[in-house]
């Protein structure tokens, strides 16, 4: 049995297809079945070792962004599709997979357009409230579709849909209560707000959250993710900015939070703040009260409608960028800290959004449709 697996260039995209590669070695073995062959056909492996770790071989198809403005990137980009075509059409001829499962995005257009020449069964997963123009392409001739919100559903043929929710690593779902705050070196008498910024940090987010540093080390203390290429400025910032307040101690910076750090995080959060991306499931899972504040629409077509299908169940609220500023933030963050009775109701809320068991549910159809092909 041999599975493809593409999408990628972040990790919005790259995480449910570990998630799903792990459910499918679950699977075998308790079925057991022989173990597959794995294989992920992306522009980058994105993490080297969650591939290794879940014996997936990695094979380098190039793929170029389309935007949705004029730039002359657009031009070489065209050039680095079209050769990854002709790559993912010899790949896809070498491996000839039982079945491809794509996440979408532009990464994965090369993969899924050599699996179409060749007739393999091709399964898509969408994340978002509303496709991007990869999902919608390759909707129309996939066998199977699973999405994360019902909305999405629409956009697609509504007997290969199912609503499965977005497929989250076991690992990172649960969070780790018991010596997080020793972890983190937090107190654990004082509330605890977690900022995500994405992966690569949200310079917005991380500028609102340090001129809000007087007002919101008074309340509670803050972890916050602020992306590798971001710590050094934010960290000298907020140094200078909380220079003389006692209370400094309470503001946490990092860089990146690797798995460990993130459960740990999770386990000591009262409340977290991030984008609007696959993130929602995560806190979902958790189990957290949150704030969304999506990425605007002239930029990321589908954070917006994310964020507030999300706040629609009841499990957050949302702030947009254009009514953003560090005194509405820090009393936003302040009136939901005081309101113990708002968030435990976020808190119950999120179980109508979490759906613990998607890896699995779409890992199984892709086993299903790979042992009729073989």
């Amino acid at each position: 049995m041999k599975i493809l697996l593409t999408g990628g260039a972040t990790g919005g995209h790259f995480y449910p297809l570990i998630a799903v590669a792990e459910e499918i070695h679950a699977i075998v073995k308790e079925d057991r079945l022989l173990p597959p062959e794995l294989y992920y056909l992306a522009p980058t492996p994105y993490n080297e070792r969650a591939l290794f770790e879940q014996g997936i071989v990695y094979k380098s198809v190039s793929a170029g962004k389309v935007r949705r403005y004029f730039s002359p990137l657009n031009i070489i980009d065209a050039f680095k599709t079209a050769w990854g075509i002709v790559k993912a059409v010899i790949e896809v001829f070498k491996i000839y997979p039982d079945v491809i499962f794509s996440k979408g995005g532009y990464a994965s257009f090369p993969s899924v357009l050599a699996g179409r020449l060749f007739r393999i069964p091709i399964i898509i997963h969408e994340s978002d409230s509303a496709p991007g123009r990869v999902n919608k392409w390759a909707g129309k001739f996939a066998v199977r579709i699973a999405v994360s919100y019902e909305e999405a559903g629409t956009f697609f043929p509504s007997e290969k849909v199912a609503y499965t929710g977005n497929p989250i690593r076991k690992e990172i779902a649960m969070p780790l209560k018991k010596g997080a705050h020793e972890f983190l070196g937090l107190d654990p008498a004082i509330p605890t707000v977690v900022v995500l910024g994405g992966s690569q940090g949200s310079q917005k987010i991380n500028d609102t959250v340090i001129d809000a540093l007087p007002q919101l080390v008074s309340v509670c203390q803050i972890i916050h993710q602020t992306g590798k290429a971001n710590l050094t400025e934010t960290k000298n910032t907020a140094e200078v900015i909380l220079t003389n307040n006692p209370l400094k101690d309470r503001y946490h910076p990092f860089d990146y939070l690797n798995d460990l750090a993130m459960r740990m995080a999770a386990g000591a959060a009262d409340l977290v703040v991030s984008r609007a991306g696959s993130t929602i499931f995560e806190i979902a899972a958790w189990g957290v009260p949150s704030i969304i504040i999506p990425i605007p629409e002239r930029i990321s077509h589908d954070q917006v409608k994310n964020a507030f299908n999300y706040a629609r169940s009841g499990s957050c609220i949302v702030m947009e960028e254009a009514n953003l500023s560090s005194h509405i933030f820090a009393s936003e963050v302040k009136r939901l800290l005081d309101s113990e009775k708002e968030r435990a109701a976020m808190t119950l809320n999120t179980k109508k959004v979490a759906k613990l068991d998607a890896a699995h549910k779409i890992a199984r159809q892709i086993i299903d449709i790979a042992l009729k092909h073989e």
